[in-house]
């Protein structure tokens, strides 16, 4: 593969998790940006926007979707951070237009559009009808640390609680190592709702305040279903309640489960440690993992406790990163080839 630099448009990129993958690109050894794509604020500077990005995108702007060249003849890796539901129909028409073009492309879609296994699945879950259900069968969803090489030019990124979960409860799935009912608590920070003001991320409503939403009816559940029942032939149910918690990033998921037989915590994390050996991303701590150890990264640390056939998978992730931009950009390199940390190895914030 050519050395030069592999152009990027990001759609939906005024958003945060759109603004965590212009900061991923700005780093990467190979990418570079090509366009910003955000219609209701075109022409506005990205560092107006979002200034901790000063002195790396001065003189940028954010244009609309028809300012991109799709007559370009470089491949282009395009990354959807739009809305649910708003995406699928404004997808098919870019891809539409690359291929008129003959413009080479790779996508990862951050929305829930294509996850789920076809359009049918995905209006039943979330109400409304799917924008382009023609398009289903480019698009394959999954986690890099559970489906090895390349499954398709167009990938769906599972969700942030959907991440958390699955990495946490994968080993015990693919093993047959526990009854298939999981009984998972998770909290998320106030980011995981998006950058417009709601009362869920108002700053006196969360601030000092903690509280479940949608208990054992998430959205996200089909998905956590789906993935870990591709790992063991059995489809478990995952009880889940999640929570909103009064910080800005992270995912912190606590996991209940009936082991098959009695495992001590040793013996569970080393099958923990063996499994996720060859991932880079995926870290089984000796102690139940903090927060902070993950928040700013692509990482996902894991705890493991066993007492008889009890057992506990604690599990923490950074929402914006390893949830969404940076599983995103992990997928991106995989699809172009090039070494799956590139532009991914962020060292945590440790203060946040």
């Amino acid at each position: 593969m050519s050395m030069d630099p592999i152009p990027v448009v990001v759609l939906g990129a005024s958003g945060y998790v759109g603004a965590e993958v212009l900061r991923l690109v700005a780093q990467h050894p190979r990418f570079a940006l090509e366009a910003a794509v955000a219609r209701s604020v075109a022409g506005k500077p990205i560092v107006e926007d979002f200034p901790h990005f000063r002195g790396v995108y001065d003189g940028v702007n954010y244009v609309a979707l028809g300012a991109v060249d799709w007559t370009r003849k470089e491949p282009v890796a395009i990354f959807s951070c739009l809305p649910h539901g708003k995406g699928a129909e404004l997808l098919d028409g870019v891809l539409r237009h690359a291929d008129a073009a003959g413009r080479p492309w790779k996508l990862v879609d951050l929305a829930a559009d294509f996850r789920l296994p076809d359009a049918q699945q995905f209006e039943a879950v979330y109400g409304e009808r799917h924008g382009a259900p023609e398009r289903y069968v480019d698009f394959a969803c999954a986690l890099p640390e559970l489906t090895p090489g390349v499954v398709g030019n167009a990938m769906a990124h599972p969700g942030c609680f959907t991440t958390a979960t699955t990495l946490a409860c994968a080993p015990l799935m693919a093993l047959g190592l526990a009854e298939p009912e999981l009984r998972v608590s998770a909290v998320t920070g106030s980011t995981g709702s998006g950058r417009e003001v709601k009362p869920a991320t108002h700053h006196p409503e969360r601030h000092g305040n903690f509280s479940a939403y949608n208990p054992l009816r998430h959205r996200h559940v089909p998905e956590m279903e789906m993935l870990l029942g591709r790992l063991g032939g059995t489809v478990p149910k995952v009880l889940f309640v999640p929570h909103s918690g009064p910080f800005a990033r992270g995912i912190h998921a606590t996991v209940h489960v009936r082991l098959v037989r009695p495992m001590t915590s040793f013996e569970l994390r080393d099958v923990y440690a063996q499994f996720y050996a060859e991932a880079p991303f995926v870290h089984v701590e000796p102690e139940p993992p903090k927060l902070k150890q993950v928040v700013g990264t692509n990482r996902c640390h894991l705890g493991v406790c066993a007492v008889g056939q009890d057992a506990v998978i604690f599990s923490v992730i950074d929402n914006l990163i390893k949830g969404a931009a940076g599983g995103a950009m992990h997928w991106m390199n995989r699809l172009y080839g090039l070494p799956e940390t590139a532009g991914l190895t962020l060292p945590g914030l440790g203060w946040s």
